[in-house]
């Protein structure tokens, strides 16, 4: 089993490869932002993210890998395969876009729901550095183990998704914590999490609609568990038993160290 994860992981590390060529190969193209379609979550898709999912089918249907797909432009493409291979073909596309260095590609394989997903893949896009975990095997940058960090109150840091929609509690959180960071992209700000650059990261719109597909943290959710962190809903609901899909959509707490939810978020919410 290990051999065969292997391989399904090398599968995943060359297709956010040929994402990364895409994007760095679409930088000075006039029609990179172009909008050529609505998504299967109902948002538009920009050329751009058009290309990295392509790129990301092409590499699947070269390496003779018949796993279902969903993506947040296509929705459900079903290839004849027993797992599925949920991906986010460019989280932060608007960074991307507007040549901010913080936008990633997000790959998990797994079934069912978020509690499925067996590898997950995270590529920067601009660094070039790759995060990847599988079950049960700890979790990795560029090779190197990565664990979170044990919280210090003194000098914390989170990672909060701000704006006109956040709700009162992220407000007022960005008001309380010690450092904020507002950087655009869930699966690397997740990933800051399990490196232990960040304490923890809350993304909490007041209108559902307006919060986290599976497609955004799929990646990110096994990564950030198998370094020692966890991820809850922003009432700290578990959210092992999330579709896999782009239906429904969440509020997500990531943390690293198991007394943030109480000592951090919950009480300098109050």
């Amino acid at each position: 089993m290990a051999g065969t994860h292997r391989s399904e992981l090398e599968v995943m590390f060359r297709a956010s490869l040929a994402v990364h060529r895409v994007v760095r190969d679409a930088a000075t193209s006039p029609h990179r932002a172009d909008i050529v379609a609505m998504g299967a979550d109902g948002t538009p898709t920009e050329e751009l993210d058009r290309l990295a999912e392509n790129e990301i089918l092409r590499v699947l249907d070269a390496e003779g890998v018949r796993w279902d797909l969903i993506s947040e432009e296509a929705g459900h493409i079903a290839r004849g395969g027993d797992r599925t291979l949920v991906v986010d073909p460019i989280d932060g596309t608007l960074n991307a876009l507007r040549y901010l260095p913080f936008s990633a590609v997000s790959l998990a394989l797994g079934t069912g729901t978020l509690d499925g997903i067996e590898i997950g893949l995270v590529h920067d896009l601009f660094r070039g550095t790759t995060y990847w975990a599988e079950r049960g095997g700890g979790a990795y940058c560029d090779g190197r183990p990565i664990r979170t960090r044990r919280w210090d109150p003194r000098a914390d840091v989170l990672l909060l998704n701000l704006g006109q929609r956040a709700t009162p509690r992220a407000v007022a959180l960005a008001g309380q914590a010690r450092r904020i960071r507002s950087l655009g992209c869930a699966s690397l700000e997740m990933m800051m999490v399990a490196q232990g650059s960040a304490d923890a990261y809350l993304f909490e719109n007041h209108e559902e609609t307006r919060n986290l597909r599976a497609t955004d943290i799929a990646g990110a959710y096994r990564i950030l568990l198998e370094a020692g962190g966890g991820v809850a809903d922003g009432h700290r609901r578990p959210l092992d038993d999330f579709p896999l899909g782009v239906e429904q959509r969440t509020s997500v707490l990531a943390w690293g160290d198991d007394r943030i939810p109480d000592g951090l978020v919950e009480g300098r919410a109050r």
